[in-house]
This record gives structure tokens, C-alpha cells and sequence, in this order.
């Protein structure tokens, strides 16, 4: 398969900027900032297309546990995300489709589409589109270094991330916390215009897999935790059962594709 200019461009990016996370120059240069930023969002990019079959555990205050069970599909080439959910059979159907920079939702209860804000719970959960798509913290934020912080059993760096202007997110301004020898997300928390903390996400365990159209390995959490800072007692566990990085069909992100999954 002949390498495209943005898949070679990957491949020399990975190489460059993740081969030694820890010898990277001094993070308060917003240059050298925003190549690690750059470096977090390439890891996770495969250049081609993306499957993956996810497990979701959402707890509310007062109210039953639900466990569902998704399909995400991803194209990276073209910044394309459906979100399709098969598990329970009442929400099989249902699903999310990013197109041109604008999130869709379909019910095929009423097969109606209605278009969906950034700050979107996807399914009611305490999930959004961004937790399920390619990372783009490099296009989206500008970052400060807050300096080193222990973290469990890690030395991780803090970073204070505020949205660039005109950039729709779901939350303008986010700390992370990003481990000293992997460069991995262990810790983020989103924060409303006003100060007020909306949510903290744990990202415990990472893999990796080789990559055939990026040539080089592609990480992605295995397990998502999120906790509603507003509503106490709500969180949200998603666990990645398997990823596929084969091509896939090449109709599916469009809305009659979603139709036609609830016929």
C-alpha cells in the first residue's frame, strides 16, 4: 500500500517527537508545548479507518445501572465518527454521526435526525462525542505547563488547556495530566467559562497496535472513567473491548447507512 502524505507525515512524527517522551526540551515554551500536544494526538491517530467495540457502565443517583454496548467507527483521513448502539435492545439503533464538523443524532423510534451541541451526553450518558473520536488537543487548545505532579504511582506533567478562539468544544478549559515516560492521558478534568469543575475522567490502563496504513503503533485507553462533578452520585465506565483497523466500507458514514441499521 503506497503511503499517503499525511500517513508519512505520522510515521515521522511518531519517530520524532515520542521516541524519548522524557527527554523532550523545557515545556514552558509554548513551541515545545505544543509538540507534545501534537505528539498525544498523533499516538492516538491511525491515518486510516478505526473500529471498536465498547462497554458502557452509567450510574445515576436514585435509578438502576445501565450497561450498554457500542460500535464506534472512525475515519481519521476525513475526520468522520459514527456512533452506533446495538446493546440494550431498546437504544439498538440509536446513534451519533459527526459530518463536516456537525453532530447528528438519529432515533429510530422516530427516524428523526436532530443536530447535537458539543456538550451533547451521548446516550444520556456522562460521555461526549470527544471521548469516543480522534484526539485533536493540538488543534483545538492553546496549552500552558503548570509544572510536575506525582500522581499515584506516576510523575505526570500538568497542563491548563483554554479553547482557541472560535472552536466549538465541550468544555473551554481543561486541565490534564499526562505521564513524564509514556506521554499518556491519566487525568483530565473539564472546566465550565466560569471556574466551576463539570467532570474528571481517569484513563487507567493504555494499549497499543500496529498500525498498517499509519506503519507505526497506535495507542488508545482500554478504560474511561467519568465522573459528573455536578451530579455527585453519576459516572460513566466505558472499557474498549476490541479495535479493528481495517478498511471499512466506504458508505458508512452517511445518515442512510445509520438508517438502514434499525430496519
Amino acid at each position: 500500500m503506497i503511503m499517503t502524505l499525511r500517513n508519512l507525515f505520522g510515521a515521522v512524527l511518531a519517530a520524532a517527537l515520542f521516541a524519548a517522551p522524557a527527554a523532550r526540551a523545557d515545556l514552558k515554551d509554548p513551541a515545545e508545548l505544543k509538540k507534545l500536544l501534537e505528539t498525544i494526538d498523533d499516538r492516538q491517530r491511525n491515518g486510516g479507518d478505526y473500529k471498536s467495540l465498547m462497554y458502557i457502565e452509567q450510574k445515576e443517583k436514585d435509578k438502576t445501572d445501565v450497561v450498554r454496548e457500542a460500535v464506534i467507527y472512525r475515519r481519521d483521513a476525513k475526520d468522520q465518527l459514527m456512533i452506533l448502539m446495538t446493546k440494550p435492545k431498546g437504544e439498538a439503533g440509536k446513534g451519533y454521526l459527526r459530518l463536516d464538523k456537525n453532530l447528528w443524532s438519529y432515533d429510530p423510534n422516530t427516524g428523526k435526525w436532530e443536530r447535537r451541541t458539543e456538550r451533547e451526553r451521548i446516550a444520556g450518558t456522562d460521555s461526549r462525542r470527544a471521548d469516543f473520536d480522534e484526539s485533536r488537543l493540538a488543534e483545538e487548545y492553546d496549552g500552558k505547563f503548570e509544572g510536575e505532579e506525582k500522581l499515584g504511582k506516576f510523575t505526570a506533567w500538568k497542563l491548563v488547556l483554554n479553547v482557541k478562539q472560535s472552536v466549538d468544544v465541550a468544555y473551554p478549559v481543561v486541565h490534564l495530566w499526562v505521564d513524564k515516560d509514556t506521554s499518556n492521558i491519566l487525568k483530565r478534568q473539564e472546566f465550565a467559562l466560569s471556574g466551576r469543575l463539570m467532570r474528571t475522567a481517569y484513563f487507567p490502563k493504555w494499549m497499543k497496535l500496529f498500525s498498517e496504513s499509519k506503519k507505526a503503533d497506535i495507542w488508545y485507553p482500554q478504560e474511561m472513567r467519568f465522573y459528573d462533578e455536578v451530579e455527585k452520585a453519576n459516572s460513566t465506565v466505558i472499557v474498549v473491548k476490541s479495535v479493528d483497523l481495517h478498511a471499512l466500507e466506504e458508505n458508512i458514514f452517511t445518515k442512510a447507512w445509520l438508517e438502514s441499521k434499525s430496519r
